[in-house]
């Protein structure tokens, strides 16, 4: 049987796929960075519902550490954009 969660992990896959549409199609690089970090969140919560689907803790804790890096890539990519370097 499936799980409500494994369809809401399905329907998260697809809205991926839709930014992922987005981030190649972006007329900006803002754009791009937008659709980049919308990827990065979905990603977060997909592992947030695969460890209530699997009840590991695990995947939340490397859910929390993907968040942070993908924060600092954000701020890197930010920083890139406004010409800081």
């Amino acid at each position: 049987m499936i799980s409500i969660w494994l369809v809401a992990a399905l329907i998260l896959m697809i809205c991926i796929f839709l930014a992922i549409a987005r981030a190649v199609a972006g007329p900006t690089l803002a754009d791009r960075v937008v659709a980049l970090d919308t990827i990065n969140t979905l990603i977060v919560a997909i592992m947030i519902i695969l460890s209530v689907v699997y009840s590991e803790v695990i995947y939340v804790d490397i859910a929390i550490v993907y968040a942070l890096l993908s924060f600092v890539a954000t701020l890197y990519m930010a920083k890139y954009i406004e010409g800081g370097f």
